[in-house]
């Protein structure tokens, strides 16, 4: 049995543009609200991260200020995949297949990496598969997944972490999972997460915070120094 389909209604320019109206002062209470809740998570206290983690990677061993790259700010997405299991997550695999080309971030100073416990005999081909070229790394055998929340006793789950790195220390900054990394996609949405954010002398950032003028550091991803 065919189900109708309700429509929205059908109105005049004049109507729709009135709506659209009504609708646009919303979004932008939104858009001031998100702006305000990102100020406060750059302000959020940190934590010092003083246990070693061992990770593989298709060069080797690293350990978790090698996964900064040289960079001041790390995003680490813990990508759902099972040690038991020969393929990823779904869902993670949606959120890899929106991750934007990493020089944009990179001139803010951030990486962006992938862990999973499973091992690298098993994350190598499935990148493949995929075509993905994002550093994806194995923790497998630390405790790095369990220590952020990502393995549990019900099981393996998703998340994100964010990490700064201040001369020789690294300081945990910013940890969310679930829906509050399904709009993860664009370089806005990665830069928010992070305690320096977008690095734009608009924002309402702590005193000293890195900033430029907006649209000013934009280039062609292929133009970044370095």
């Amino acid at each position: 049995m065919n189900h109708p389909i309700y429509l929205p209604k059908i109105v005049s320019k004049a109507e729709w543009l009135a709506a659209r109206e009504e609708l646009l002062i919303k979004e932008k209470e939104l858009t001031r609200a998100r702006d305000a809740l990102n100020a406060e998570r750059r302000r959020l206290p940190m934590v010092k991260i003083d246990k070693a983690y061992v990770f593989e990677g298709p060069d080797g061993q690293l350990n978790l200020p090698d996964l900064f790259e040289g960079r001041r700010q790390l995003i680490v997405y813990h990508f759902m995949f099972d040690p038991n299991r020969d393929e990823g997550c779904v869902g993670c695999s949606w959120v890899v297949d929106s991750m934007g080309h990493p020089a944009h971030l990179h001139a803010r100073d951030t990486s962006r990496v992938l862990v999973s416990r499973a091992p690298l005999a098993k994350i190598e081909p499935f990148r493949k598969r995929m075509g993905w070229d994002v550093p994806w790394y194995s923790s497998f055998g630390s405790d790095f997944n369990r220590d952020f929340g990502v393995t549990t006793e019900q099981g393996e789950t998703f998340g994100v972490s964010v990490f700064l790195r201040e001369g020789g220390n690294i300081f945990q900054t910013y940890f969310t999972a679930g829906r509050g990394a399904e709009y993860l996609g664009s370089h806005w949405s990665y830069l928010d997460l992070t305690p320096f954010g977008r690095q734009e002398d608009w924002e309402d950032s702590p005193d000293g915070w890195p900033q430029t003028p907006p649209y000013g550091w934009w280039r062609h991803h292929d133009k970044y120094a370095g």
